[in-house]
């Protein structure tokens, strides 16, 4: 809207306007300069018939320039009735249109010692009063005035900035003295505030809330300050998304920037009661993003942080409705746009992931990180719990230099009755473009695989878990492990080797290894199953596991029995059956056949079967080929029982609805 026209008008009107007899007056006026705007091509008008008690005025202008307050305007018509007031003054009320914009009303008081201008639209109201023993002040009054009338002006702070809805309730002060800075300063009550950029990086919805706003402005120097209170609404900052309380958050803003450099912020504070404390100052770069800070945030209940604050970060790693208790303390410092230093102490905090994936209880102590100079910290947990697992206590010692967070010596924790040690850690945050980065060396010793099996509900298995995995390292959201893991279970050992994931804690989480299975007592093994009874030594490997969201997408896996002294072959004939089932065989037997139904169980020479899993097939195969068939169980003594699989393609969704029913006991024997 014209708004900067509204000053000129009184100089105007008093220029072409007199007690003269004439029935039309005329003045074509170049241009026009005030210190706030200059018009151009400027036509005034005055029709007033002869003996009339008042006349028609009009005003033109071909361009309306404020460049201070960011307006341009083209083809300006106000057309109006100008009356006297009795007092020596004027007035006139009539239409405003620029170019295509929707009409407005215009109203204008010349009064002998006040110059009043009242710009309205439907409910919205803008008024202006200036004094004439104060020329270089202009008192302005907004009335549910929408925010898309001051776009201009906030595009003079802010040019990526687009204001989409909410109104304005206030009043301000404009003062333009010449060769002085333009000052606009008042307090403005803000409601549904709606705004965004081109590229969406920063939004807000409905936020409102009343602001104290000193603008000043020569060039090439501009300052802002901004104090207030903000209530309700949303707003999207890159990752930070925050979601306003319904009680008042007081927030203080300072900014100043020369020409079109980079915004310097000497002042910022936010206060949300006892749930977020900040202050300090930095500096952005010239795109907008974070050059230099320095702050100090307190929160004495981070109950509310999630909600109100962190969703947007942490929904970024999958913990999106992460819980939290407790208070903490932190200092942060950028420089460069990098991470300086930071130091963030906890106090009695708790987590627990929505998920039940993780959970730490009595989180204390703090953690120190320096670009420079060496410092040393400590965090120390009473209990936790991964996956189900629960685990203890643990004190880890940090020292942090030159950009690295590291563990200054070995530490310790309980879990399931044995041990997980912590050999080495190095965190470095993101910087030079790279990502966040950890390495670490773990080992566990003596894991009772009973008590893993029980809080995952696995079958009762009974062993333990042992490994070494000296070098992890985690970048672009994905860990890969150095070493391996030993398992003993049921009298042999899983080894488990090039373990990696991605997406640890994010959306679909993938897990990748390579397992080898050495001499496992087949005979404990199938008890714990329920599969029937198979006594010998079992070989295998599951190359290229892949699971995504914890369910197998892809392996090549490949299962032999191996021969052992001391250890007999047999084979129940449940066993055979469930074998037969998942495999989709059937029973090939010797002369003996018939009487195969009056054995318990048989003897065996070999059993095999392998799957490989690509695209929810399983192709299936065995100890050899055998015409159209492969064999599976290979007989030995009398009665001889081989069991020869048909269907080497098998869907894996059926196929693990074999498995199901075998473990329910839900296959029934049946003999050729």
């Amino acid at each position: 809207m014209p708004k900067p026209m509204l000053r000129l008008l009184p100089w105007l009107l008093l220029a072409c306007i007199g007690p003269t007899p004439a029935r039309i007056l005329t003045a074509n006026i170049a241009r026009v300069g005030t210190p706030v705007a200059t018009l151009e091509g400027v036509t005034v008008r005055l029709d007033w018939p002869a003996q009339a008690a008042q006349g028609e005025l009009t005003l033109t202008a071909r361009r309306i320039a404020a460049p201070d307050l960011g307006y341009r305007y083209a083809d300006v018509t106000w057309r109006c009735p100008l009356t006297r007031d009795g007092q020596g003054g004027w007035r006139c009320d009539g239409t405003l249109r620029a170019g295509r914009s929707r009409p407005m009303r215009l109203a204008v008081d010349l009064g002998v010692a006040t110059t009043d201008v009242a710009l309205s639209q439907g409910e919205a109201r803008f008024a202006l009063r200036r004094q004439a023993a104060a020329p270089d002040a202009t008192a302005l009054d907004l009335t549910r005035v929408p925010v898309a009338w001051v776009q201009a002006l906030s595009s003079q702070a802010w040019s990526g900035g687009r204001l989409k809805q909410g109104r304005l309730d206030g009043k301000l002060t404009v003062e333009a003295p010449e060769r002085k800075p333009l000052r606009i300063a008042g307090r403005i009550a803000v409601s549904n505030l709606g705004l965004d950029t081109p590229d969406g990086t920063i939004a807000a919805e409905n936020v409102s809330g009343d602001l104290d706003i000193d603008y000043r402005t020569q060039a090439p120097d501009t300052r802002i300050a901004v104090h207030g209170k903000l209530r309700k609404g949303e707003f999207l900052a890159g990752n930070a998304y925050v979601a306003l309380p319904a009680s008042p958050v007081e927030l203080r803003i300072e900014a100043a920037r020369s020409g079109a450099g980079p915004w310097r912020l000497p002042r910022i504070e936010w206060r949300d009661g006892d749930v977020l404390r900040l202050a300090g100052g930095g500096a952005l770069t010239v795109d907008g993003g974070i050059g230099d800070l320095a702050l100090e945030i307190s929160s004495r209940d981070i109950a509310p942080l999630r909600q109100r604050y962190l969703s947007g970060w942490l929904g970024l790693v999958g913990l999106s409705e992460l819980g939290m208790s407790g208070a903490i303390d932190a200092r942060l410092r950028i420089a460069g746009a990098e991470l300086s230093a930071a130091d963030a102490r906890l106090h009695g905090v708790a987590l627990r992931d929505a998920q039940q994936r993780f959970a730490f209880d009595g989180l204390d102590g703090d953690v120190r990180f320096s670009a420079g100079p060496p410092t040393a910290s400590e965090l120390r947990w009473r209990s936790g719990q991964l996956q189900g697992l629960d685990f203890g206590a643990i004190a880890l010692p940090f020292e942090s230099r030159d950009g690295v967070l590291r563990l200054r010596q070995p530490a310790a924790m309980p879990m399931l009755g044995g041990r997980v040690g912590f050999e080495a850690m190095e965190l470095r945050p993101p910087a030079g473009g790279a990502g966040m980065r950890i390495e670490f060396g773990m080992n566990l010793a003596r894991i009772d695989f009973g008590k893993v099996s029980a809080a995952l509900g696995l079958p009762a298995f009974s062993g333990e878990l042992s490994g070494n995995l000296p070098r992890a390292r985690y970048a672009d959201d994905r860990i890969d492990f150095d070493g391996g893991l030993d398992l003993q279970l049921f009298g042999g050992t899983v080894r488990a080797t090039s373990l990696s994931m991605e997406r640890p804690f994010g959306v679909a989480p993938t897990l990748s290894a390579d397992i080898a299975l050495q001499g496992l007592d087949l005979q404990a093994l199938t008890g714990v199953f329920d599969f029937g009874s198979i006594s010998g030594r079992l070989d295998g490997r599951i190359a290229g596991l892949r699971l995504v969201d914890w369910s197998p997408a892809e392996f090549d896996a490949e299962f032999r029995t191996v021969p052992a002294a001391g250890v007999r072959q047999r084979i129940s004939q449940r066993a055979v059956q469930n074998i037969s089932s998942v495999g989709d065989a059937s029973f090939v037997g010797s002369l003996q056949g018939r009487l195969i139904g009056f054995f318990d169980d048989f003897g065996y020479a070999r059993i095999g079967i392998s799957c490989r899993l690509q695209n929810e097939v399983c192709e299936m195969g065995g100890l050899r080929s055998a015409g159209d068939g492969f064999t599976i169980v290979e007989g030995a003594g009398v009665p001889r029982l081989d069991v020869v699989g048909f269907n080497r393609r098998v869907d894996w969704p059926t196929l693990v609805e074999r498995l199901a029913a075998v473990g329910k006991g839900d296959v029934k024997p049946v003999f050729e």
